[in-house]
């Protein structure tokens, strides 16, 4: 499954955390996640950064993330 979402919250906080505080609809069925600043998969060892938007670096995306964050080789355009 693919999800498509704005990376933060309106308050600025992180939408993709290490451990979801809401009730979930569907247990590890999601796959990729693309954001408006780049594109993430969703691996068992965690977020991959796959591609960042233009403009975006991986180095923002990471601190723009509330979960630990790998980065794929060649991410940034």
């Amino acid at each position: 499954m693919i999800v498509l979402m704005e990376h933060n919250a309106r308050d600025g906080s992180p939408k993709l955390v290490d451990e979801c505080t809401l009730p979930l609809t569907g247990s590890a069925c999601v796959h990729r996640v693309i954001t408006d600043l780049g594109v993430l998969d969703v691996t068992d060892a965690g977020l991959v950064l796959v591609e960042t938007a233009p403009g975006v670096t991986p180095a923002q995306v990471t601190a723009r993330t509330g979960a630990a964050l790998r980065i794929r080789t060649g991410s940034n355009r």
